[in-house]
């Protein structure tokens, strides 16, 4: 029963710290690397973008992104987990 229940806890943190980083930050696909750029709202929208190839514009165009500093990304200003 104890066993049990330490399982159940540590689960419990894992998807909490998995939603606190979902509502907390875009995690943006480049060509060669994810950015992780911290959001400006506590939101699910915009979690996962996909921004490989031709698709660098729409970071542009994306008004959570924009306020959130998508120009910094671009610059290599931001957090990046590399290949």
């Amino acid at each position: 029963m104890k066993k049990m229940v330490m399982t159940l806890f540590v689960v419990i943190v894992i998807v909490g710290a998995f939603t606190f980083g979902a509502l907390n930050y875009h995690f943006i696909l480049m060509d060669s690397s994810v950015k992780l750029l911290k959001k400006v709202d506590l939101t699910f929208e915009n979690t996962f973008v996909d921004a490989r190839g031709n698709k660098k514009y729409k970071l542009y165009t994306n008004p959570a992104l924009i306020k959130a500093g998508v120009k910094d990304l671009i610059e290599e200003k931001s957090v990046t987990i590399g290949k």
